[in-house]
């Protein structure tokens, strides 16, 4: 192993804002003199981006940071950092419990990175910091030169049972508008062709004007042709926001929008402020103003109290709305949250039989959506060639946010926006072929 300049790795786990917070290290890093490596091996410094919503994502962490550990037995000079969820969680606890780590800080510690790197103690970063001010001062590494992130709000004020993010991320705080027109204008100057916005409930966002003025400032930026945004509470989707997705085209016609149980009481006992008749009349009202809209959303297997009744309910919705996909997960306790000091937690085993049934039922239902695109056309914006498909194919997406494999011809290139007509659908993802 050779450090003879600067080399930094960032191992990121968990969401969006994740990955985001994990482009504005790397750019900190670049201008204090790192080369970014896709591999720890060799590196001088690597920054571990934790989450710790689910724990799964926590014990992957662990073991990552045990591997390291043993490195740095071996080569002393190795600097580790942790960042993110855990890192806030845990403050000055992480580092007594890990000799190894040198530094740590959370997620709105991010922009102070650069004194981090040179004070001299050990010390956990996790003091509020206004990412909303400072970001407008830094210059990320973005990961993708074709689709980026944008973040326009940090944190989060609804305080779910189950969630730490709040504890973790703060409350909520917009970006001024005119920043996030800026950093849009920018990236469509440099090529950028979509954007992502980025919050944990971009319906929200209270910058100096509504989400869907926003949505609506960026789509006239020349250049920029496909706008997303991640994520929507339902308590706060509204008629504006539907008709304003319905009325742009530039604005993608696929929303994630998270419902986490298909049982009021449960919704309840999650604190998610809407019940499940509540959500299901903003699913018809999105379906009435964008009819061709894709939904995705989250679902938690097994909450504390969820009886074999609430379960069939959450089956039930699957069913009644058909989601294009989901992501499910078995409930998990979490440091802080409410729910984790819940009666009636229930075994890994019904946990895990209960997310077994909800993903097979999706699974028919995602696949049966997608057989039933076959034959009909789509635009489609060129990624590149497709990691998993041997036939030097490419892939790209269409507006709502389906993964099409196709054979490319003489004038592909990434960034093209091409019609494609779907000749198969699968579980996740379409094959189709060129319309010239």
């Amino acid at each position: 192993m050779t450090r003879d300049k600067l080399t930094a790795y960032i191992h990121t786990w968990g969401c969006q804002m994740n990955v985001r917070d994990s482009e504005h290290i790397k750019g900190i890093l670049k201008g204090e003199g790192y080369d970014i490596s896709d591999t720890p091996e060799g590196a001088s410094l690597v920054v571990l981006n934790t989450c710790s919503i689910r724990e799964k994502a926590e014990q992957k962490f662990l073991s990552e940071l045990g591997r390291l550990s043993l490195q740095k037995k071996k080569h002393p000079e190795l600097k580790i950092a942790v960042s993110g969820c855990i890192a806030q969680q845990q403050g000055r606890a992480l580092l007594k419990s890990h000799p190894s780590v040198d530094f740590s800080f959370g997620p709105q510690n991010i922009f102070g990175l650069k004194e981090f790197l040179y004070d001299e103690h050990r010390t956990a970063f996790t003091k509020e910091n206004f990412e909303a001010e400072n970001e407008k001062l830094q210059t990320p590494h973005r990961d993708n030169d074709l689709r980026a992130w944008v973040n326009i709000m940090y944190g989060c004020n609804n305080y779910c049972s189950y969630c730490v993010v709040p504890y973790t991320r703060g409350r909520e705080r917009s970006r001024p508008f005119e920043h996030i027109i800026s950093e849009a204008r920018d990236l469509a100057g440099i090529g950028y062709k979509e954007i992502t916005l980025l919050g944990q409930n971009v319906n929200s966002y209270n910058g100096g004007c509504t989400f869907p003025e926003l949505l609506t400032m960026i789509s006239n930026i020349e250049g920029i042709l496909r706008i997303r945004f991640i994520t929507s509470h339902p308590k706060d989707l509204n008629a504006e926001l539907a008709s304003t997705i319905g009325e742009n085209k530039k604005i993608c016609n696929h929303i994630h929008l998270p419902v986490q149980s298909g049982s009021s009481s449960v919704l309840t006992r999650m604190n998610r402020k809407y019940t499940y008749e509540e959500y299901f009349t903003k699913i018809q009202l999105l379906r009435k103003h964008v009819p061709d809209i894709a939904i995705t959303t989250d679902i938690i297997a097994g909450f504390p109290g969820e009886t074999d009744s609430d379960h069939k309910e959450t089956v039930r919705a699957l069913k009644e709305i058909e989601f294009d996909g989901i992501f499910a997960f078995k409930y998990s306790q979490r440091p802080n949250t409410k729910a984790a000091g819940m009666d009636h937690q229930l075994s890994d085993k019904i946990k895990s039989q209960r997310l077994a049934e909800i993903l097979t039922v999706s699974d028919v239902i995602t696949e049966n959506i997608n057989n039933s695109l076959e034959g009909r056309c789509f635009e489609v914006m060129t990624e590149g060639k497709s990691e998993t498909n041997a036939e030097n194919k490419w892939f790209g997406r269409t507006t709502s946010n389906k993964i099409v494999n196709f054979l490319p011809n003489e004038n592909t290139k990434r960034g093209l926006i091409v019609m494609v007509r779907i000749i198969e659908g699968f579980k996740h993802s379409l094959d189709g072929e060129l319309v010239v």
